[in-house]
């Protein structure tokens, strides 16, 4: 499998397939780049050259103890493309992926990047502060950990049935495959990783990464997002990019990509190609 090992040790598991503009997935808490099948494969079908990676302690990359933060992931996401000399990337991120791709742009700079596209993703701030009112409870990702360290398969198969897909809305037919694609995603991953993870993608303050960056930057949500609710995300993040473009999606829920692959995957060429 090919993979890299980062300056602190830790061996990143990625893929790369095909040939042309290099897309770059970063994928969502606490999930794998297999989280990305529908769009990797739409994208090598038409002449682009895809990579996506499985974050630290997720997936198939290393059960490290340390480092689930926003500066290590970004830093990984430098390591990579750096590895692969990548040049006129496009960066995509869902969910934490979308903040992973926001603080790595303001972190390690531009040189290297064309575009980005940040789906269902949590910047600027998910956690209410007394600057950020409209953000979730604290108490909210505390229940999240307690849930993790108390059982995490039952927990894990109650989100990817229920509120990350909209599977507990009406009329919503669940798709079993897709549940258990989640849960089986999950589980791969490491507990320590997934349950750090939960601060740094509820508690990273991404409002200056934002405000730094130039490259033309497309972000997707939909407004019946029940992880990263759509007020508190988007608009603002589109409000504080320089070159942003809000696109928002009646009904879509947390896992759009997967949901409604076809628009999605149509709306990113469409901005690509621009």
């Amino acid at each position: 499998m090919p993979t890299i090992t980062t300056k602190d040790g830790v061996e990143i598991f990625y893929k790369d397939w095909g040939s042309g503009q290099p897309i770059v997935f970063s994928h969502g808490w606490p999930l794998s780049s297999d989280d990305w099948d529908a769009q990797m494969m739409y994208f090598v079908t038409r002449g682009y050259r895809v990579i996506a990676h499985d974050r630290r302690g997720h997936g198939r990359s290393a059960q490290v103890a340390d480092g689930h933060d926003m500066d290590h992931y970004a830093d990984d996401l430098a390591a990579l493309t750096a590895h692969l000399d990548l040049k006129k990337a496009i960066h995509v991120g869902h969910s934490t992926g979308g903040g992973e791709v926001v603080h790595y742009i303001a972190r390690h700079g531009e040189s290297r990047v064309a575009k980005a596209a940040i789906l269902s993703a949590v910047p600027p701030l998910m956690v209410q502060t007394a600057a950020n009112p409209g953000g979730l409870p604290k108490s909210v990702f505390d229940d999240f950990q307690a849930q993790l360290a108390a059982g995490r398969s039952a927990f894990y198969r109650d989100i990817a049935a229920g509120p990350f897909y909209g599977y507990n809305r009406p009329g919503v037919k669940p798709s079993e495959a897709v549940i258990q694609n989640w849960w089986r995603q999950g589980m791969m991953g490491g507990a320590k990783a997934h349950y750090d993870g939960i601060v740094a993608f509820s508690q990273t303050d991404f409002t200056e990464d934002l405000k730094k960056i130039n490259v033309p930057v497309l972000v997707m949500h939909g407004d019946d997002d029940q992880i990263v609710p759509y007020a508190d995300s988007a608009p603002l993040s589109a409000k504080l990019l320089k070159n942003g473009i809000l696109k928002t999606y009646k009904g879509f829920p947390h896992g759009m990509p997967t949901t409604h692959a076809e628009t999605i995957n149509a709306d990113l060429l469409a901005f690509f190609k621009e």
